[in-house]
């Protein structure tokens, strides 16, 4: 039954190593992954997996061989056949989704013990082909003589059979996402040379995060075929980029005069996450000491067209509002960064009080932002982002932060495809 007092507590998180795509992974399908990250957390906090009573994952461009990937996975993995399992989507925020729905069945009472997570695989992308030619392929069915087999080709150009990526774009628009990010970054006059020493920030303090091993709690290491070495850190930080190399970089969406680069946007990434979430009173019953409680979580939707990306500006005053607090409350802040621009201007308009006043209908500015307190291990510039995973990632991230920081309140929040936004307040357990 609902109980109203019913705290949902974040016992663990981790995640695959995130790999740049096309490399360590490439042989692999998400399956894999996701198969991987639900037996290692499991494994790791000795969970009895009959006890589970949901797995829960994001994914974004799935592989139709396995489009519900959390079952495949979970049955995989381990977990009974009596789990219940399911896939969502919903872009970038897709396993920011998966907790929030792991997050309300506890509260709910239809569960007590809850993984969710989310998987990417950018190296494995379905190739498909354009309408005309897939209706060819539908009749094809029926053939059943070389004739009707010679029918095929009617009509069709050598290039028609041309194989064909999906394209990351807004199908609402057809504009790129780093094109948002070039016209964000414009309206609220953030440089090129601001981008690009964001983006050398987030490497750098990935790469002292991992020599400092402040990340080996997050990472459970995959062993990858064929010679099954165990891989441990993520091979997307650039530990030799500069200023001066960044800034050599031409635009890769505006041309000639964007200001968003490969090198100040987050790399196509192969990874998987996973977090594991109890009731309060099911994870002490079992011995298990919680990391942090889930507070709040507010999703939001803009004008895709305008406001892309800068759904964050528009959800961190409302769940904070909800909850009572202010930005000054907040001593660990975790921000999706897909591209840099898009993160300095969503700052820029939480720091803004026109933009409070026009769009929040606040008398004051949202938050003096000390940027010292956001990303302090790196972000998704450095450490990757694969779409259906970030979300879990930002969420282990934000909770071991507010234990080695000995901090109360962490923020996570994130933009994604289609003008959505996300944000949440988790509080270190104990504090």
């Amino acid at each position: 039954m609902p109980d109203a007092d019913t705290q949902v507590v974040l016992v663990d998180g981790c995640r695959t190593p995130f790999r740049r795509a096309g490399t360590d992974y490439a042989d692999l399908i998400s399956y894999d992954l996701a198969r991987s990250v639900l037996k290692g957390i499991s494994v790791r906090n000795a969970l009895d997996v009959t006890q589970v009573d949901a797995v829960i994952m994001g994914s974004v461009i799935q592989n139709p061989s396995t489009s519900n990937i959390a079952r495949d996975a979970a049955l995989a993995a381990g977990f009974p056949n009596t789990v219940v399992a399911y896939t969502l989507t919903m872009a970038c925020i897709s396993s920011s989704r998966a907790i929030a729905d792991g997050m309300n069945l506890i509260k709910s009472g239809q569960a007590e013990i809850v993984i969710a997570g989310g998987v990417e695989m950018l190296s494995d992308v379905p190739i498909g082909f354009k309408k005309e030619v897939r209706k060819k392929f539908f009749e094809a069915r029926k053939y059943s003589s070389p004739l009707q087999y010679a029918r095929f080709l009617k009509g069709l150009r050598s290039s028609d059979l041309l194989p064909r990526a999906p394209e990351i774009a807004e199908y609402s628009t057809g504009e790129a996402m780093g094109e948002s990010a070039d016209k964000l970054a414009a309206g609220f006059g953030v440089s090129r040379e601001a981008q690009d020493a964001f983006a050398l920030r987030s490497h750098q303090l990935a790469a002292r995060a991992t020599q400092d091993g402040k990340l080996v709690p997050e990472i459970c290491p995959i062993a990858v075929p064929p010679s099954f070495k165990a891989l441990r850190d993520d091979n997307t930080i650039r530990t030799d980029t500069s200023m001066e190399r960044l800034s050599k970089l031409a635009p890769a969406f505006v041309k000639p005069f964007g200001t968003v680069t490969a090198g100040n946007s987050s790399p196509l990434t192969d990874g998987a996450a996973a977090t594991l979430l109890m009731s309060e009173d099911r994870a002490l019953e079992l011995g298990y000491q919680p990391k942090a409680i889930l507070r709040e979580q507010v999703f939001v939707a803009q004008d895709p067209n305008e406001e892309l990306l800068l759904g964050p500006a528009y959800a961190v005053p409302t769940v904070l509002d909800r909850l009572g607090l202010s930005f000054t409350d907040l001593e660990v802040i975790e921000v999706h960064e897909a591209f840099a621009g898009q993160v300095l201007a969503v700052l820029a308009a939480l720091e803004s009080e026109t933009f409070a006043r026009e769009k929040l209908a606040r008398t004051s500015k949202v938050a003096d932002i000390e940027l010292d307190r956001v990303n302090r291990w790196g972000g998704s510039i450095s450490l990757g982002h694969p779409f259906g995973a970030t979300g879990a990632r930002l969420m282990t991230t934000a909770t071991n932060r507010l234990w080695a920081e000995d901090g109360h309140f962490a923020l996570v929040t994130s933009c994604a495809a289609g003008g959505l936004g996300y944000a949440t307040i988790v509080e270190r357990y104990g504090a």
